[in-house]
């Protein structure tokens, strides 16, 4: 095998395995992210009121 197909081979890999794995935690891993940003909680059962 040529040495330049090898080197095109092995980044192409590297590429698929970065990608899949970017797709596969922004649909799967629903983490938050440490900060003070509430972004980690679930406000689904909350109610809204409303102010007047």
């Amino acid at each position: 095998m040529d040495l330049q197909l090898i080197i095109v081979s092995i980044l192409f890999i590297a590429a698929l395995y970065y990608v899949s794995r970017m797709i596969y935690k922004s649909l799967f891993v629903k983490k938050g992210c440490g900060g003070n940003c509430k972004c980690g909680v679930d406000f689904s059962n909350i109610k809204a009121e409303q102010n007047k």
